[in-house]
């Protein structure tokens, strides 16, 4: 199961931060995709489902959607290219941020 976003709320007094750097589990305080400079692009009709991408996706964000194809959540994908390097049939491939032609 994917983590929610929740704010960071900061506390009222000094007592009450963490003692570790540590935050909630399941989480997270922030989107983390702003600096991205490429991101992976799915081709529906070459996706077979095998979920290679899935697999090796440092971020976990690729997902199955209900039609066994790939979607992938934008919000949290850092745009490293490990699923498109690993996709076997192209189906993902790298598009710079800014190209609206999709």
């Amino acid at each position: 199961m994917r983590p929610k976003v929740r704010a960071y709320k900061r506390p009222d007094k000094i007592s009450d931060y963490p003692s570790t750097p540590a935050f909630e589990s399941g989480h997270l305080v922030s989107k983390n995709a702003g600096w991205r400079t490429f991101k992976p692009v799915v081709d529906p009709e070459k996706c077979v489902g095998c979920l290679r991408c899935y697999l090796v996706c440092p971020d976990g964000v690729i997902s199955r959607t209900e039609d066994n194809k790939v979607e992938i959540d934008y919000d949290f994908c850092k745009g490293c290219g490990i699923c498109a390097h690993e996709c076997k049939l192209d189906a993902i491939t790298m598009k710079k941020e800014a190209d609206e032609d999709e």
